[in-house]
């Protein structure tokens, strides 16, 4: 399998030489030169493959002349090692939980994916590669985790000062040895253009090998279409009996996540509609309804991982469908919702279902309720992607009880924060350029 730039196509590189890239020398997105469809007996027997035999079907064309199967499970192995259960709200939605691994959220998944693939790739390099990295909140501490002392790898994360969760800044700030946190004074999307710059920027690397571990990462994005064939296997049994057709609404930032789970479906998995839920940030709806493609600075809100104001992995999306809004409406919608609806539906849930959900979490219901109103026939799952514990504030003060901490969270919480405070791209230069990691 070749992956191809999506703003020069005949720009090709294989998978390994796309994830140590990152990004294409044009700034492209990397996108699959074709989208394999899995056998009919693959959907047949789903349901008595284990989680590791499902990954390695679908990944294994993806990682194909690169990976060997053994190496390919050995990869999956230190990534599917956790549970991803179906809570069941109601008898037409249920919610994917995807918090339960080591950093409780979604982002798990894909970082330690791409850290167990370039600690492979890296034991056959001679100079280190640093891994640069932007987060709105979750990536940044699933790459730390997933990244931790993982031999000829050294991380850089940039997050926005003062507009992640306490958690979530405790997470990416306190584990030290290869990890280094920068402080940015900005927004996310301040972050993002800083890494792109880099990227770009030959006295950086003309000296360092530098790599991307955000979802527009080919490694990071493509193994969250597992989820989607993990929750399908679940399903199953229960949409075969009802007749119901399958839905995802998805909170979406930067769209890497739902672009995965529509790979999925071209893949052959059983899905008839995808929401992408967005909070105040609604640079997708707005296409959606008018056809045109306007990115705006983000905004700060309670879900704060989807303060997105440019979505990256939106490109790949209209790459999928042939760049054709038509076609694209036939199987995906984009709903936007403001905090204060958010938190009516956190309270709803709570009250009426006996469920906590987190700000992102609560955002994909509401997607998931706007959709139904006019397809009810359907069985809709919301993706819950992070446990409402890193929301602490937002979720006791929503719904008027006080959370019981994880231990994990606790030992994250008694340390100390570390990190670099930068002002603008220059400081990021600096300390890429001076430093020696």
């Amino acid at each position: 399998m070749e992956y191809f730039s999506i703003n020069t196509p005949t720009l090709k590189a294989s998978f390994k030489q796309a994830v140590i890239q990152g990004i294409a020398p044009d700034k492209g997105l990397y996108y699959p030169e074709h989208i394999p469809e899995l056998s009919k007996s693959f959907f047949e027997s789903i349901g008595a493959m284990s989680a590791i035999e499902i990954g390695i079907q679908v990944m294994h064309p993806y990682t194909e002349g690169i990976l060997s199967k053994n190496e390919l499970k050995k990869v999956l192995e230190g990534v599917l090692d956790f549970e991803f259960p179906i809570v069941s709200i109601n008898e037409t939605i249920g919610t994917l939980e995807l918090f339960h691994g080591p950093t409780l959220a979604f982002k798990d998944v894909g970082a330690r994916f791409m850290a167990q693939c370039l600690g492979l790739f890296s034991e056959k390099k001679q100079a280190d590669i640093t891994v640069l990295v932007a987060t709105s909140g979750d990536t940044g501490g699933a790459v730390a985790n997933g990244f931790l002392g993982v031999a000829g790898v050294n991380v850089v994360i940039l997050y926005p000062s003062g507009k992640v969760s306490p958690i979530q800044e405790k997470q990416l700030t306190t584990l030290g040895q290869n990890i280094v946190a920068l402080e940015v004074n900005g927004s996310f999307d301040d972050c993002q253009a800083m890494v792109k710059s880099a990227f770009l920027d030959s006295e950086i690397t003309n000296h360092k090998q530098l790599t991307s571990a955000n979802s527009i990462n080919v490694a990071r994005w493509l193994p969250q279409m597992l989820y989607y064939f993990l929750a399908y296997k679940q399903l199953k049994p229960q949409l075969e009996e009802s007749g119901k057709e399958l839905v995802f609404s998805v909170p979406s930032g930067n769209f890497g996540n739902i672009c995965a789970g529509m790979v999925a479906r071209e893949m052959g998995l059983p899905v008839k509609h995808f929401i992408a839920a967005t909070n105040t940030n609604k640079v997708v709806p707005d296409f959606m309804q008018t056809g045109i493609y306007s990115p705006k600075k983000s905004v700060a809100t309670i879900s704060n991982a989807m303060d997105v104001g440019d979505p990256s992995n939106f490109i790949r999306i209209l790459e999928m469908q042939n760049k054709d809004l038509k076609q694209l409406e036939k199987g995906f919608s984009s709903y936007s919702f403001s905090d204060s609806t958010t938190k009516e539906a956190m309270l709803a849930l709570y009250e009426n279902y006996h469920y906590t959900a987190d700000p992102h979490g609560a955002v994909g219901y509401l997607g998931l309720l706007e959709y139904q109103r006019e397809q009810p026939n359907t069985y809709g799952v919301f993706l819950e992607t992070a446990h409402p514990v890193k929301f602490l504030e937002v979720v006791e003060e929503t719904l008027g009880k006080t959370l019981t901490i994880p231990q994990k969270i606790v030992e994250v919480l008694s340390k100390q924060k570390t990190s670099i405070k930068i002002t603008n791209y220059v400081g990021l230069k600096d300390y890429l350029t001076q430093s020696e990691n």
